[in-house]
């Protein structure tokens, strides 16, 4: 008797635990197409964009933590000035500065990681991000941009010769880390529904996925708002109509 009790128990505690972790991964799965490193850039993207500082110097630590180096953290803060701004990304290279100074005050040596590969490409800055953005977007990219660009050709150059030469150049991310933390800056801000649509597209050119894209939206709705992840996925719920 007292050894059919046992098994009875012991075969409780044994479907108890099946349970709890097949409802974690079911937990793991609805956000976490995206690795542990893809959702640091998520939310430190996001929490950049969207200015909340002390919510960022959080993350900044659980990303380093995570297993983001300290140049990976720098290219992504650089490249957002150029979606949200020099006041937004200066903060939060400053408080990253800060993360690490702390950091390094508590002992712990964080891995800078690889410098970009000298620029071996001397060809025009302009026509190189035109390639460039040719490659992204697998659409011909004329001279000027029609629309805009034609109106604005200043505005033409800087995105060309700038964003898409200068900062994109740099190989300490690639193009799909880049369109990650672009997609996460635009889907954290309002008033960005064009931009985020034409990001999505050129982040699934470069393999970024639709759950993928869905799991970005998981980790908006928990660092900023329901109501900006549900915008979010507006956007990209007409893409796919």
């Amino acid at each position: 008797m007292q050894k059919l009790k046992l098994t009875k128990w012991t075969l409780f505690f044994i479907l108890i635990l099946s349970t709890i972790d097949m409802s974690a991964q079911n937990n793991v799965g609805k956000v976490h197409h995206l690795d542990i490193r893809q959702q640091n850039f998520v939310a430190i993207s996001a929490l950049t964009a969207i200015g909340n500082i002390e919510k960022l110097k959080t993350q900044l630590n659980i990303g380093l933590d995570g297993g983001l180096t300290v140049n990976e953290i720098k290219e992504a803060l650089v490249q957002l000035y150029a979606y949200c701004g020099f006041p937004r990304s200066l903060n939060g290279i400053t408080g990253f500065m800060q993360v690490l100074e702390e950091r390094k005050n508590k002992g712990i040596t964080d891995i800078e990681g690889k410098e970009a590969t000298p620029l071996q490409d001397s060809s025009d800055n302009y026509e190189r991000g035109r390639k460039t953005l040719e490659i992204l977007t697998k659409i011909p990219q004329s001279k000027p941009a029609p629309g805009f660009g034609e109106f604005a050709p200043r505005i033409d150059t800087f995105l060309k010769e700038h964003l898409f030469a200068d900062i994109f150049d740099s190989d300490i991310l690639d193009y799909q880390q880049r369109e990650l933390v672009t997609i996460s800056a635009l889907a954290a801000m309002t008033g960005t529904d064009g931009q985020l649509q034409a990001h999505i597209g050129i982040g699934m050119n470069t393999g970024i996925t639709a759950d993928q894209v869905r799991a970005v939206f998981e980790i908006i709705e928990k660092m900023v708002s329901k109501d900006q992840a549900e915008t979010a996925r507006a956007v990209f719920s007409k893409m796919n109509k």
